[in-house]
Order: C-alpha cells, then structure tokens, then sequence
C-alpha cells in the first residue's frame, strides 16, 4: 500500500549548499531505488537546535515529502541511521489514519 510520508533531517551546519547537494540527491535515490516517489525536497535556513547534537548547537534542516511502501521509508530509515551526513532525522507518514 503506498502511503505519503515526510522526512525531516539535520545535516552539519558548515556544509555549503554544493556539500548538501548531494546529500539531499543520495537520499532521494534511496527512495526512488526502493520504488518510492520523492514529490519535494525543501532545505531550510541554520537554525538553532533544542539541545546540542553531536557537538553541534545549530543545523540545517532538511525536509524531503515522498510516496512508497512502508519498506521504502523503513530503508531510508535504515541509510540515514549508518549514514554519517545525518546529525538527527525523522521519518513520519502523512496521511490521516
């Protein structure tokens, strides 16, 4: 069953916007690999963050809204895990239950 689905990550808040360019591409093949529909793609500004992570007290957030099976977003989920680009990501369906 394909559902919607949005992911929120937080990458280095040094990197360039040629440095998360292809991050941002990577995790979008990982969906589209899987079969999933990435629909877009929004990098936000540096932000501040609640709490320190991973020695960092700011981050540039990410949101990536896509499409696909429960295992499309239980895959990005597995990359973004062992991945080292990724400070902190969540990974939430959208659609009303």
């Amino acid at each position: 069953m394909v559902r919607p689905y949005e992911a929120l990550y937080i990458v280095h808040p040094d990197l360039t916007d040629e440095q998360i360019t292809p991050i941002t591409e990577k995790y979008k093949a990982v969906v589209e690999g899987q079969g999933g529909t990435v629909e877009s793609i929004n990098r936000w500004e540096k932000r501040w963050l609640a709490y320190e992570v991973k020695g960092q007290r700011e981050g540039i957030y990410v949101l990536m809204n896509f499409t696909g099976e429960p295992s499309v977003a239980a895959e990005l989920d597995r990359t973004m895990k062992i991945g080292e680009d990724v400070m902190r990501h969540l990974i939430v369906r959208t659609d009303e239950q």
